[in-house]
């Protein structure tokens, strides 16, 4: 399995920057041919790295209601269905969820009513505190640094390295840190498909 080289996190950058941009013009600025381009981008789809295509909408153009930044202090048991929650809300463009059980929300209200905007997704009595703040302007300047795939092995939990292998089940791409795992999954997956 090959990991994230220079070409690749050039070609995410200019698709950060505009993922409308065509194949050719990438091809032009990381030396290799649309159809390769285009292969990369395939590859990184399928990984996963790519999820999408997104359009990014400046809403302080749009009178949709008031900017704020929220705060909820939530059971750490329970953060990661409220971010879910919430995030699903079309008033909620960005949500955050961290390790001591804060869900922080970037949303735009109607009237300045949050409490009916965390209504229409969460049980209110599941919030302990919310803090409420103005936003005067927000950026959003995604970055890539000098990452490198962060993969899971499917059958150990470990991190899958260069080394690891992939392999396709069902139309589904897992991955696997080492032979071993592979062939074990491989070996359940069948069983399971037998019915055994």
């Amino acid at each position: 399995m090959r990991d994230l080289d220079d070409t690749d996190r050039h070609i995410l950058r200019l698709l950060v920057d505009d993922a409308r941009r065509p194949y050719s013009d990438i091809a032009d600025h990381v030396d290799l041919s649309a159809p390769a381009v285009s292969d990369r981008i395939d590859r990184l789809r399928e990984l996963g790295v790519v999820r999408g295509f997104t359009v990014d909408v400046d809403r302080s153009l749009l009178n949709t209601g008031v900017p704020v930044l929220v705060e909820l202090d939530v059971p750490v048991d329970r953060a990661g269905e409220v971010a879910t929650a919430l995030g699903e809300l079309d008033a909620v463009e960005h949500t955050f969820e961290t390790a001591d059980g804060a869900v922080v929300v970037q949303a735009t209200v109607r009237d300045g009513d949050v409490t009916g905007l965390l209504a229409e997704a969460i049980d209110l009595e599941q919030v302990r505190d919310v803090d409420v703040r103005l936003l005067r302007g927000s950026e959003w300047s995604p970055s890539l640094g000098d990452a490198t795939l962060a993969l899971t092995c499917a059958e150990c939990g470990n991190h899958v390295t260069s080394e690891g292998e992939s392999a396709r089940l069902d139309d589904k791409l897992y991955h696997f840190c080492c032979g071993t795992c592979l062939a074990n999954f491989e070996d359940r997956f069948e069983r399971l498909q037998s019915g055994a």
